[in-house]
């Protein structure tokens, strides 16, 4: 080998030498899975396995919500009594449940700690012959109750944004929702609650419209979700009705 060319060999030599560890700490990176275990039930839930993904149950600090199960069976929801939790720094804080309720989940979280509530009383809903689901916000320790809108009996949050807006939806009536897609019973709107007042968002013309969790961004009054127009027609090839996107923001 020429003596002009051993330069160049030691120089990526030591390259090679100093990127091997980096490599080598790369192929030996250690993770842990945290088991967030339960309140004496079967299991615990991030967000109800009917609701899907795209859930804000996690904060940019850490904060981790959902619900866990305790031991106890009841029959009018179904399911075992559950509570919603918060998880911080490895402690699971068991947030209860609003007076007289017998469930509670979470089902977003925002940069404050406000916690977007689910909850049941145990009380069938005359038009689904289910449980009535109610939502709630969770904050500071204390659970504050959303009315529903008009003479509805059941609404749920969905999130909690970082201004403190809760977005959900809520059934209207008591009477059954006539394009028949309800399954809280009346027709559906989608609303905002902030400071104690609830408003309804409406839809686009049709009975129905729902919120659109998977856009549940943090910015405030802005909501997306989908609705039925006034002429709405049924789909032949999933047998029901057609649904239209919206964005609801509020006047500049």
């Amino acid at each position: 080998m020429k003596s002009r060319e051993w330069p160049l060999v030691f120089v990526i030599a030591i390259l090679i030498a100093l990127a091997l560890p980096g490599q080598l700490a790369a192929q030996h990176t250690r993770y842990r899975l945290i088991d967030l275990g339960t309140f004496g039930g079967p299991a615990s839930y991030l967000t109800d396995p009917g609701n899907g993904p795209s859930f804000l149950v996690l904060s940019d600090s850490g904060v981790l919500v959902g619900r866990s199960d305790t031991s106890t069976f009841d029959p009018i929801i179904n399911d075992f009594r559950a509570h919603a939790f918060r998880w911080d720094d490895g402690a699971l804080t068991d947030l209860g449940t609003p007076a007289g309720a017998v469930f509670s989940g979470a089902s977003g979280v925002n940069a404050r700690g406000w916690i977007a509530i689910d909850y049941s009383a145990g009380q069938i809903d005359p038009l689904t012959g289910g449980a009535i689901f109610r939502a709630a916000l969770w904050q500071n320790g204390q659970f504050i109750e959303l009315p529903t809108l008009g003479e509805g009996l059941e609404n749920n949050a969905l999130y909690v944004n970082n201004g403190g807006q809760v977005v959900g939806f809520s059934s209207i009536s008591q009477t059954p929702d006539p394009a028949g897609v309800s399954f809280i019973g009346g027709a559906i709107h989608p609303f905002i609650w902030q400071h104690g007042v609830t408003r309804d968002l409406g839809t686009l013309g049709g009975p129905d419209a729902l919120t659109n969790q998977n856009c549940d961004n943090q910015r405030q009054d802005l909501v997306t979700g989908q609705s039925l127009l006034p002429d709405f027609t049924v789909n032949p090839d999933t047998g029901s009705p057609t649904w239209h996107p919206f964005l609801w923001q509020t006047a500049k």
